[in-house]
């Protein structure tokens, strides 16, 4: 049974609410594509508890523990509710030249163009729009090649360009536009 590891362990999904009284929940998928969950086999939880994943529907799965027992109701589905589920870093598959994987960014020094040290990288939001980087000294930036020109995995370091400037027009009682 894997130990967890916060170092080298990758988020895959979270279990959500149960879905009905048969066991099955709600899976909240941490991938680009859900169906990775299921695929990418054995999983493991902070407990070092394993499990597997089979899709019922789209966002509802039947979890299958290190013994080969699903969840057999909805008490057992409830009692995991919030757990996340993880894969050693080393079990998925290498990525493209310009693409990473959130939790290879996550950690990285962030430095300015002249080498002065910004922060560590601390969360990597995407909502959707965009990716952008949050430093933990409460900088946020786009995560685009103006931004962020230079990502070294090997010095895990990250060059950072801020926005020179923010201009907001319009009051918080109308319409407000924001330009960078």
């Amino acid at each position: 049974m894997p130990r967890f590891n916060p170092d080298s362990d990758v988020l895959i999904a979270t279990i959500g609410r149960p879905h009905g009284v048969r066991g099955l929940v709600h899976l909240h998928a941490a991938t680009d594509d859900p169906e990775t969950v299921e695929t990418i086999g054995a999983l493991h939880d902070e407990h070092g508890a394993a499990w597997t994943a089979r899709w019922v529907s789209p966002g509802v799965a039947a979890l299958t523990d290190g013994q080969g027992n699903t969840l057999p109701d909805r008490t057992a589905a409830e009692r995991v509710v919030n757990r996340r589920l993880y894969v050693t870093r080393d079990v998925l598959p290498a990525v493209e030249e310009d693409e990473f994987y959130h939790a290879d960014l996550i950690g990285m020094t962030a430095v300015s163009e002249s080498g002065d040290v910004l922060g560590t990288i601390a969360v990597v939001h995407d909502y959707g729009a965009g990716v952008s980087l949050e430093i933990d000294r409460g900088l946020i930036v786009p995560f685009t090649m103006a931004c962020v020109p230079y990502v070294d995995l090997a010095q895990r370091r990250v060059t950072v360009v801020p926005p020179i400037e923010v201009e907001v027009e319009g009051d918080l009682d109308g319409e407000v536009q924001v330009r960078a």
